[in-house]
């Protein structure tokens, strides 16, 4: 979309600036409407890519609260084998 203008010859007759006029409006409206559709498909893309990291998420914190939970029996499994050691000893 980067192009170089090119000069037109400026029209002498008023009707045939506003067809000037008029052909480089359509232009610049059917480049609108394809800029648009791309920016409507990229957007399609990241919502699709935002809901894939939000499925990653959720699975990571599911992960992380069984881990939490493991890690919660294997300290009071460590308390109670403390304890016993205790009560051994005495």
């Amino acid at each position: 979309m980067t192009e170089d203008p090119t000069l037109v010859p400026f029209p002498q007759r008023p009707e045939d600036r506003l067809r000037v006029a008029l052909r480089e409006l359509e232009r610049a409206l059917e480049e609108q409407a394809l800029a648009f559709q791309e920016f409507r498909a990229n957007m399609a893309v990241l919502g699709t890519a935002v809901n894939g990291l939000q499925g990653s998420l959720e699975d990571y914190r599911g992960s992380l609260d069984n881990l939490a939970l493991d890690v919660q029996d294997a300290h009071e499994t460590a308390l109670e084998v403390m304890r016993n050691c205790d009560m051994t000893k005495h």
